[in-house]
């Protein structure tokens, strides 16, 4: 089996003019790996993502896509396939007509019709383009990037517009891609989806990396929380606990499961009932969020 990356940047670097959007940024992604590159707001993700796809040169490192530099377009092209936030399809264009074209233009084989059934657009491929809405162009947006099950798939925003039938459906379809061996490099300001899918996280900010890893690395950076409101007020807590706003406490803890045994046993003991009681790790939003305040 092939260990080797199917992305490895290496010290990249961008600039334009005196602003330096991505500084000395390295990391790989592995061969049928789901990787999610999220960042804050101007992170320099976008800008590191077109270096990858062969859109935008590097001022300095290096970007290896299947080992061979991503502006090797003939190499590196039908190997991969990109589904943009917006993809500019011609308007007067049948859906059939626009994933035949883009299809034919990525040097892959498949069946138009085979690919408009995996993504629910099949009873629209006599439809103009002009006449989709957001959701069903959404849909065609993915139906051209996945034509002929590339190895390796950018998804930017890919949920966008969709209602939930469309993103159950379109996940769905993202399972059976990496079930054939597909690479998957996701961006999305729907955090959840990345904490639910994702093998590997880089948290992008200020254009290099913050943080990187698993979402179980990423969250243990930040102590899990307990929250309650008593049923009875007390001066007297067995653990640390800060006062909120709307009068319940909050724990802030790295010994989740031993300071909630030793909450619950002390309200056990007083006979004291732990009202509206939340306790659980750390979501990735709130690394996220820690990360945008610093």
């Amino acid at each position: 089996m092939n260990s080797a990356p199917v992305i490895d940047v290496e010290r990249l670097n961008l600039s334009y003019g005196d602003f330096h959007a991505v500084k000395d940024l390295s990391f790989q992604v592995g061969r049928g790996e789901f990787y999610a590159l999220l960042g804050t707001n101007g992170a320099g993700k976008t800008s590191t993502l077109e270096t990858i796809e062969g859109h935008r040169t590097a001022t300095s490192g290096t970007v290896r896509v299947f080992g061979r530099s991503p502006l090797e377009r003939r190499a590196v092209r039908p190997r991969m396939g990109i589904m943009l936030q917006e993809s500019g399809f011609t308007p007067d264009l049948t859906v059939r007509e626009s994933v035949r074209l883009v299809g034919s233009l990525t040097q892959r084989s498949d069946s138009v019709d085979r690919v408009l059934g995996v993504v629910g657009l099949t009873h629209k491929a006599g439809t103009r383009v002009s006449q989709l809405s957001g959701g069903e162009k959404r849909r065609l947006d993915f139906a051209t990037a996945v034509y002929g099950t590339p190895e390796l798939i950018f998804l930017d925003e890919p949920t966008t517009g969709l209602d939930i039938q469309s993103r159950d459906a379109l996940w769905d379809a993202v399972d059976r891609l990496r079930e054939d061996g597909s690479t998957i490099v996701l961006t999305t300001h729907y955090l959840e989806e990345a904490q639910q899918r994702a093998d590997r996280i880089g948290l992008m900010h200020k254009g290099t990396f913050h943080r990187e890893g698993t979402v179980s690395e990423l969250t243990r950076t930040l102590p899990a929380t307990v929250r309650f409101a008593l049923s009875v007020p007390t001066a007297t807590l067995p653990v640390p606990a800060t006062l909120q706003g709307d009068g319940t406490l909050l724990v802030q803890t790295f010994e989740l499961q031993k300071d909630l045994h030793i909450l619950l046993g002390w309200a056990h003991d007083n006979g004291l009932e732990l009202l509206d009681l939340q306790a659980g790790p750390t979501r990735l939003d709130d690394v996220f969020r820690a990360i945008s305040a610093e």
